[in-house]
Order: C-alpha cells, then structure tokens, then sequence
C-alpha cells in the first residue's frame, strides 16, 4: 500500500530548505559486487534492488543515502537505476552521497564531483558529504572545496559524516565564512550505541542547527529480535556478527523483549519501536538510514514513521538501554 507523504510529514535538513522523511534508506547493501565496501556484500539483481526502493517510496520514504566508497559508484548507479525504475523525476527524491576522503586532498572533491554526477544518472546531489574525516587536508579546506560546488550548483548542501564536535564547528564556521550552513553530520547511533549523547555530537548538533544522521540504527540486526528468538543465533552469520552476537545477546534481551511488549500495543515490530525511538526521542535533530537487502525490510522500516511512542515508552527504553 502506498503512503502519501505531506510537507507535514518531512523534517528540515539542518537550517537547509532540504525536508526529508524522517527514516531515509541506506543503500549500501546495494555496493554489492563492486570495489572497495562492495567486496563486503552479495550482489543483489537489480529488479529486487528496484523493488526495494519502489517498497521505501511507497512507505513514505523520499530520500537515500550512497556513497563514492559503497563500491566506487556501483551504490550510486543501482540507486538511479531503481529511481528510473520507478518513474521518479529528480524533483521527486532527495539524493545524499559522499567523497572518499583518504587517500586524498580537498584538491580532488572538484575533480571527482562529475563522476558522482554520472554515477547518479539524472539525479541531483542533495546533500554531499565528507566521508570520514580522514583526508590530507584540514576541514576547512574541504568546506572551501564544497562551498565551490554549492556555487557552481553541482550539489544544493554540504554535509560531514563521523566528524567529532570540534571537527563540526569547524566545518560550521568555514561554511558561515562561504555564505552556507553545516546540514549534517552522519554518525553511528542506536538504542545500544549512545556515544554521541555523551562525547558532545549531539549537543553541539543541536547548537549549531545540524540533523544528525544516524546510521547502523538496528545494530546489524540486533535491535530486531531475531537474534534473541533464533534457535542458533548465529546461524548463517559473518564471522564478525557471530562474534558481536555472542557477546551482546544477553546483555541486550531485557531491553528486546520490553520493546517486543511495546510494539504489540502498536502492532509494530521490535526494529519498527527501535527506529521510532531513535527519530522521536532527539525530536526532530536525529533522522535515520536502516538499509536493506529484502523488500519487506525495506516496507518495516518505513512503516516506522506510521506511529509514535509515547514519552513514558521512550523513557522505559532509554533506562533499559543504559543498562544494555
């Protein structure tokens, strides 16, 4: 069933005129068969990566996040190609991608901006970001360099990812300096990963008006439940996920079967209460990327948006995950 979405629906992206669902789609997984993260995953045929994006969109979802590194464009290409597939015009969707910054200088952002563009074919950069803060060159040369392609109109905002508070406000303060603002700032945030609350990203986000983009926000399946329900837990499992299973299962079963009690009253399902956790309980500064490999993964995570917890719920929660 497809869900329409209102302006009332979408979140601003920081102080941009950018407005997005509050849950996007991550297409990593999508980087499959290409170099680089894409030796980490399995190839998925186009037409179920098509049917994965037609699922998000018509969950309401109206935004996706790829990357140059998600299989140097192959990410990029499957994610217009499934855009095609499904009619949408660049007007449609809002499209986030990011630069690779290590092995490299702010010098190259300028010259690998049209393979982004190619890659994308048709579709507009949105939000472009700093991968990591990884690069030669300092923040505010990279700022400098993205601030030329606001200008030239080859991206509408400027976006970081993994950057710490400092490294924030010295995005923030170059991009002022160019007449921009910082849109985002793209880190690991969950039910069981906090740190952000604690090391000052999520309150400097909040000063300086930047959405947090939370990624990896279900813990590779973790904060789903089925895990904790499985016969063999690690059934299947990549050697490193074998290994985080067994070492957090049982510290995070109280906080599992509480939102198993919780999703009943909302006939949701366990990653449907993390995710509503995590875009409710920051009000609007966080918004989420879960990604996707099935399309009923991709239909859970929109139907996400199609409730809301209650304080005393996200109150339960946020006391049970201190303790996971």
């Amino acid at each position: 069933m497809q869900t329409t979405i209102t302006s009332a629906d979408l979140r601003p992206l920081g102080q941009t005129d950018i407005r997005v669902s509050a849950i996007g789609l991550g297409v990593m997984e999508f980087s499959g068969g290409g170099p680089l993260l894409g030796r980490a995953f399995p190839v998925i045929p186009q037409d179920t990566k098509n049917a994965i994006v037609q699922a998000a969109l018509d969950g309401g979802i109206n935004w996706f996040d790829t990357a140059e590194m998600y299989g140097m464009g192959e990410s990029e290409r499957s994610l217009a190609a499934a855009l095609h597939a499904a009619g949408k015009s660049d007007d449609d969707v809002v499209v986030a991608t990011k630069w690779m910054p290590f092995p490299r200088t702010a010098a190259n952002i300028p010259k690998t901006i049209d393979n982004r563009l190619r890659a994308l074919d048709g579709y507009s950069i949105d939000l472009y970001m700093v991968h990591q803060p990884w690069s030669f060159s300092p923040p505010e040369a990279e700022m400098n360099a993205m601030a030329d392609l606001a200008e030239a109109g080859k991206i509408r905002a400027v976006g970081v990812s993994n950057f710490s508070p400092q490294q924030m406000r010295r995005a923030s303060r170059a991009l002022r300096q160019r007449g921009l603002v910082l849109a985002s700032n793209q880190v690991k945030y969950s039910l069981l990963d906090r740190k952000i609350e604690r090391d000052g990203t999520l309150e400097t986000a909040r000063e300086l008006g930047v959405t947090i983009i939370a990624y990896t926000p279900l813990e590779s399946g973790l904060l789903t439940g089925k895990y904790h329900r499985a016969a063999d837990p690690q059934s299947g499992a990549l050697a490193w996920r074998k290994w985080m299973i067994r070492r957090n299962l049982e510290r995070t079963r109280p906080l599992v079967e509480a939102m198993e009690i919780i999703g009943q009253r909302y006939d949701a399902t366990v990653a449907q209460v993390a995710l509503n956790w995590l875009i409710n309980y920051s009000g609007d500064t966080v918004v989420t990327i879960p990604g996707a490999t099935k399309v009923h993964q991709a239909q859970q995570n929109a139907g996400a948006m199609a409730f809301r917890l209650t304080g005393d719920d996200m109150e339960r929660l946020d006391e049970l995950s201190q303790l996971a």
